[in-house]
């Protein structure tokens, strides 16, 4: 049972008090739109910028530079992937109670939530997201970084997890999309590149303009990383 804690002193259990507090004064559909975003909405989204990226940015870098610029977009998906997989063990390691199990007062919108708090896996997946776009296109990474802001603050607002679970999710993804990108980098433009050279060229690079016909405008140098 939970009990009432002395807690005016714990600036991480203040904030969680702060921020689910919104969720008792808002109207009921507020709460809906939270959950949903909270739970699937967001990560959508930012299924939705990855994808868009690589249509708009990736694909259309300069031809010596799209399989590097593509093979980003899919390390960005491959992070978030093993971010969620590290956080099996880091949760049974830590093994922290959700907060409605350790204070009184705190209104929990998603029922069946279970297991330990730490870290959130539904923030370290959408902040390696946003690393890996980042390093394709400033853009549309500072775009994913506000997504994986909203998914954090929305965990909170649920009343699921605590303010430094959510923190410890931003570290866990940035943290593999960042170390283990070399690595990651490595082989998956040396498939990219292989698939320039097929049929499913398209998947990789704009097909080039026919002769009299303008190319696609390249990336500006603001936008992209990749770009000159």
């Amino acid at each position: 049972m939970a009990e009432v804690a002395n807690d005016s002193a714990n600036p991480d259990i203040n904030l969680l008090r702060g921020i689910n507090n919104l969720a008792k004064q808002a109207p009921r559909g507020v709460d809906r739109v939270v959950e949903f975003l909270g739970e699937y909405g967001l990560i959508a989204l930012t299924a939705l910028l990855a994808g868009w990226c690589w249509w708009r940015v990736a694909r259309r870098a300069r031809r010596a530079e799209a399989p590097a610029a593509v093979a980003g977009v899919l390390w960005a998906g491959v992070a978030a992937g093993i971010a969620v997989l590290l956080d099996f063990p880091i949760r049974a390691l830590v093994q922290r109670p959700r907060p409605a199990a350790e204070y009184d007062g705190i209104d929990v919108l998603i029922h069946g939530t279970h297991g330990s708090s730490f870290a959130s896996a539904h923030t370290a997946l959408v902040s390696a997201v946003a690393v890996g776009l980042f390093m394709v296109s400033r853009a549309y990474g500072s775009v994913a970084i506000a997504l994986a802001v909203a998914e954090g603050f929305c965990r909170v607002y649920l009343g699921v997890q605590y303010p430094t679970d959510v923190i410890g999710g931003f570290a866990l993804g940035a943290a593999t999309a960042l170390l283990l990108a070399p690595l990651g980098l490595a082989l998956l433009t040396a498939l990219t590149r292989r698939l320039a050279g097929t049929r499913a060229a398209f998947l990789v690079r704009t097909t080039p303009a026919p002769e009299g016909h303008s190319a696609p405008p390249r990336p500006r140098a603001d936008d992209t990383g990749l770009a000159a």
